[in-house]
């Protein structure tokens, strides 16, 4: 009963949640595992995703795969917290009453008292790592107060809260005296940092702290809404050499007629003004997006407008997605989804066929270069690094030869680029 298994499900809100859980759990005295399927683990803690179709679908898989563990004796305790049970609570508990307790992504420290763990102000910055030891997230607030049309994550983790700086600072530097090298900072608007605290907004200020801090290598930059971008967040980048010249900065969409039926609170103008800003001051800015097709009365000219800004722009790296409704999102109360999923599924392939094409040019522009790469691992005959223009899980890979020389986890490293791929590079070592 000493020993419990924390399985982390969703986005790395989620992970940096579990790892504060862990820390407490551990000073409590526990053994913890995390996503462990080689332990004998007497007590589970599961904690869920909520924000999409799919990653609902896979929560309640992997919880129905417990509760049938907990039916044949294998665990004897099941605790469920995170974004789903935020949603459904109500729903879970009278569907799969087999759970011991139910915790919100907003409550999730109640597991804490349920299994009578550890409190108290001295473990709000203590984590527990799940990622590689160089790398972990840092994040910096809770929530969002732009309401955008699809989203539901104001319904689940409710209006924007900022963490203090001084916590955030402490976390970083625990983090470094542990063997972080990169840090990556996460929100869900990473720009309206500090506004509810120092009545503005305070992500440069934060940036330049974290800079100082000793050990720290890489910092990057992650989720910026594009709405009122603060100028001096620019500008810290790009005088910073610890910021890595990256951000992900979610459009959605360029057409003013799907920006607006969104709620997002910018316009196409304005989009643009900031990408040529942005590329301006940061020549060298890698910039990832995501993008939303079928949103509700998206016509294909709507669409032919969106490509044209994927042409233009030549984003390094890019996702989309299909829309999907969302209950209680503004879009599933007032829209009529009409995009038919055939046409959303062809708008999906048609973007991803033209970032592969502008993704392979790219890459091919960068062969003969030399750059800075950090080595996350080994997989075969290749270790695995990535430049600072990409970010760990979602970004493409630099594969350099295991059989040149022993490269180091979280070293970082000068490789030549000697060939390109769509979604990889390859590279030989120049020097340490």
């Amino acid at each position: 009963m000493r020993k419990i298994n924390v399985i982390t499900l969703g986005c790395s809100k989620n992970t940096v949640d579990s790892e504060h859980l862990m820390a407490r759990l551990a000073a409590a005295g526990y053994e913890v595992r995390h996503d462990s399927d080689r332990t004998d683990a007497k007590t589970v803690v599961i904690n869920t995703c909520g924000f999409i179709g799919d990653a609902k679908q896979e929560s309640i898989e992997m919880i129905l795969r417990a509760v049938e563990a907990k039916k044949a004796g294998r665990i004897e305790r099941l605790f469920v917290i995170g974004c789903l049970s935020e949603r459904y609570a109500d729903e879970l508990r009278a569907e799969i009453p087999e759970v011991d307790a139910y915790f919100g992504a907003r409550t999730w420290d109640g597991v804490v008292r349920a299994l009578e763990a550890a409190e108290g102000e001295a473990l709000k910055t203590e984590r527990l790592l799940t990622t590689p030891k160089h790398y972990a997230y840092l994040k910096i607030s809770e929530g969002c107060n732009w309401l955008c049309g699809y989203c539901a994550i104001p319904l689940i983790r409710g209006r924007h809260v900022s963490v203090p700086m001084e916590e955030l600072e402490e976390e970083a530097r625990k983090l470094a005296a542990a063997g972080v090298k990169e840090l990556i900072v996460i929100a869900q608007d990473t720009t309206y940092y500090g506004i509810d605290l120092y009545g503005r907004r305070m992500l440069a200020e934060l940036l330049r702290r974290l800079c100082r801090i000793d050990g720290l290598r890489w910092i990057r930059l992650h989720y910026a809404y594009p709405a009122a971008f603060p100028e001096d967040v620019i500008e810290v980048m790009a005088a910073e050499p610890k910021i890595c010249k990256y951000l992900d900065i979610p459009f959605q969409h360029i057409s003013d007629n799907q920006l607006a039926a969104m709620l997002r609170r910018h316009t196409k103008a304005e989009a643009l003004a900031l990408v040529e800003r942005l590329r301006a001051a940061i020549p060298s800015l890698a910039l990832r997006t995501t993008l939303l097709v079928g949103y509700p009365g998206e016509t294909e000219a709507d669409f032919e407008e969106l490509c044209d800004f994927v042409r233009a722009v030549r984003f390094e790296r890019l996702g989309v997605f299909a829309y999907s409704e969302e209950e209680g999102t503004h879009s599933a109360l007032h829209l009529k989804d009409d995009v038919p999923e055939e046409v959303k599924q062809q708008r999906v392939e048609r973007i991803m066929a033209l970032q592969q094409r502008i993704a392979a040019e790219l890459n091919r522009e960068r062969v003969g270069r030399t750059e800075r790469v950090m080595i996350d691992g080994r997989q075969g005959d290749f270790y695995v690094g990535r430049s600072q223009y990409d970010s760990p899980e979602v970004d493409q890979e630099i594969l350099i030869p295991a059989d040149e020389r022993r490269l180091l986890r979280g070293r970082l490293y000068e490789v030549r680029i000697t060939d390109a791929a769509e979604y990889d590079l390859y590279g030989t070592v120049v020097s340490r």
